[in-house]
C-alpha cells in the first residue's frame, strides 16, 4: 500500500478530519454510488446513523451538518465555508435535500426530516472503528435500494466496510522507488542511498506527479495555511457551539505586534499561530489537515516559526520540511493510528508534534537519524495523551493544546540536534507504544466526552 504526503495533507473545513471531513466524503461517496448504480432517480428517502465517537460527539464537530452537506455532493475541499450554514439551515426549514445536486447542477431533490432521518446512537458502536456510520436509500414504496457502512478512520480517511478486514486505507499498488513502512526501514533507504528523508520522499512523490508538481502542491497546501493563521489573528468574538469560547489569537497578536518579533518572544508566537489555526477550525473555517483537523495548528506554527525566525528560510526549506514531516505521518498512519476516537488525542496532537519535529530538524539541517530522534522525542512525551473535548467540540483543550504542542515540537528538535542520532527508543518503538497505549485506554477517554475534562467542566 502507498501513501502520500498529500494524503496527510490535505485542505478541508472544519472543526474535525474524522468526525467532519470524512463524513462529508462518505456521505458524498454514498450520493455518488447512488448515481454511478443508476439509483439516484429511484431513490426517494434517505437515512444516516451514526455510531460510537461519531454518534457520541457528532453535534459538536458538526457531523450532521457534514453528512448533509456530503449528501448534497460538496466536498471538504472546495465546499464554500461562508454558505455552508445557510445550506444546512435550507434543508433543516424546509425538510427537503438536494441530493447531489451541488455534483449534478440539477438537484434530485428528496424529503429529509433531520429529527428522524439523521440519527446519532450515542453509546451504540460498530466492530470496526470507534467512528462508524451507515447510509440507506429507499425508493417510494419503502423498499431499501442501497445501504451502505463507512468508517471515518482519523484525518480525512474513510473506508467503506468493503474493505474491512483489509488495510484501513483503501490499498494503492503504486510502486514506489524506495517503498517503506517503519522507521528502521526509512533509515536503512537513506544510509544505502545517501539521500535525505525529504529527499527520499521527494523520489517517491514522482510515483504520482513531476517534481514541479509535487512542489506546486506543496506550496499551495503552505498557502492555505498562511490565510489560515492570517484569519485566525483577524477575527475577533466568541466561538461556536455553546461553551462560549472567546477568542484569544487576535488580541495576542495585537499585544506581540507591538512589542516586535525577536528571539526573546518567539515561542509566544508560535502558540499564538497554532491557536489562531484552531480558532478557525473551530468555527467551521478553511484548514489542512495536517494530519488531522483537531491538531491542524501544530504544523503551520512550527512552519511560521521555521520562516520568521531561522535566517536563509524559503520555499526550498518549506516543501523540504513538509516530505519530511510527512515521512513521519505515514510511519503512524501505518503502524498505529492518527484517530482520537481510536488511540486518544496521542493519536492526533502526539503525531503531529512528531511529524513537526521531524521537519524542523530537517531543514535546520540534521541528519536522517537526528530527524527520526527528533520525532521519536516529539511523540514519546505526548504518550497517553487523551481525547476528551468538553462539550464534544473541538475547543477546549484541542486550542490550548496546539500551541503547547507546538513549542515542544522546535524543544524536540533542539534537542534531537544537540547530539548524534544515537538514543535509546527508537520512533518505532515510541509508535508502538503509543498504539498499545491506545488499546489499552479507557473508551470514555477517546473522543466520546464522557470523561476527563469534558465531565468535569461545567458547559455554560
Amino acid at each position: 500500500m502507498a501513501l502520500s504526503v498529500f494524503d496527510l495533507f490535505s485542505i478541508g473545513i472544519g472543526p474535525s478530519s474524522s468526525h467532519t471531513v470524512g463524513p462529508m466524503r462518505a456521505a458524498r461517496m454514498f450520493a455518488r454510488r447512488l448515481k454511478s448504480e443508476g439509483l439516484l432517480t429511484q431513490t426517494t428517502a434517505v437515512r444516516a446513523e451514526l455510531f460510537g465517537s461519531l454518534g457520541a460527539t457528532g453535534h459538536g464537530h458538526g457531523t450532521p451538518k457534514a453528512v448533509m452537506l456530503g449528501l448534497e455532493g460538496y466536498s471538504p475541499r472546495t465546499v464554500d465555508v461562508n454558505q455552508a450554514d445557510a445550506d444546512v439551515e435550507r434543508i433543516k426549514s424546509a425538510k427537503r435535500l438536494r441530493l447531489l445536486g451541488h455534483d449534478l447542477g440539477d438537484a434530485h431533490e428528496i424529503a429529509f426530516d433531520t429529527d428522524t432521518q439523521l440519527i446519532l446512537h450515542r453509546r451504540r458502536s460498530l466492530p470496526y472503528h470507534a467512528n462508524g456510520m451507515t447510509l440507506f436509500a429507499y425508493d417510494s414504496n419503502g423498499v431499501p435500494v442501497l445501504e451502505k457502512t463507512y468508517y471515518s478512520v482519523g484525518g480525512g480517511f474513510v473506508v467503506d466496510e468493503d474493505a474491512i478486514g483489509a488495510d484501513r486505507v483503501k490499498p494503492d499498488d503504486t510502486v514506489l522507488r524506495y517503498p517503506f513502512r517503519t522507521g528502521e526501514e526509512l533509515l536503512r533507504l537513506t544510509r544505502e542511498t545517501g539521500l535525505s528523508i525529504s529527499g527520499l520522499m521527494l523520489e517517491n512523490e514522482k510515483a504520482w506527479r513531476t517534481e514541479a508538481e509535487i512542489r506546486a502542491g506543496l506550496l499551495e497546501i503552505w498557502k492555505v495555511m498562511q490565510e489560515c493563521v492570517a484569519a485566525g489573528m483577524s477575527r475577533e468574538g466568541i466561538l461556536p457551539g455553546g461553551l462560549k469560547v472567546r477568542r484569544r489569537a487576535a488580541s495576542g497578536a495585537r499585544a506581540l505586534r507591538a512589542e516586535g518579533i525577536g528571539p526573546a518572544n518567539a515561542m509566544e508566537w508560535v502558540t499564538l499561530y497554532a491557536m489562531a489555526v484552531n480558532e478557525e477550525n473551530a468555527s467551521g473555517q478553511r484548514v489542512v489537515t495536517a494530519p488531522t483537523n483537531g491538531a491542524a495548528g501544530i504544523i503551520p506554527a512550527v512552519l511560521h516559526y521555521f520562516l520568521n525566525f531561522i535566517p536563509g528560510a524559503d520555499d526550498d526549506g518549506i516543501v523540504r520540511f513538509m516530505l519530511a514531516a510527512g515521512a513521519i505521518g505515514m510511519l503512524f498512519k501505518e503502524n498505529a493510528s492518527i484517530s482520537g476516537a481510536e488511540v486518544g488525542c496521542q493519536g492526533e496532537v502526539g503525531s503531529a508534534c512528531s511529524m513537526a519535529a521531524g521537519g524542523l530538524a530537517e531543514v535546520l539541517g540534521g541528519s536522517p537519524e537526528q530527524v527520526e530522534n527528533a520525532a521519536e522525542i516529539g511523540i514519546e512525551h505526548n504518550l497517553g495523551l487523551t481525547c476528551d473535548p468538553v462539550g464534544g467540540l473541538v475547543q477546549i483543550p484541542c486550542i490550548e493544546r496546539n500551541g503547547m504542542a507546538s513549542v515542544k515540537a522546535i524543544t524536540a528538535a533542539r534537542m534531537a540536534l544537540r547530539g548524534d542520532g544515537r538514543h535509546h527508543v527508537s520512533l518505532d518503538k515510541a509508535i508502538k507504544t503509543m498504539k498499545e497505549t491506545g488499546a489499552d485506554m479507557k473508551v470514555k477517554y477517546k473522543e466520546t466526552s464522557r470523561g476527563g475534562l469534558a465531565v468535569n467542566v461545567i458547559e455554560c
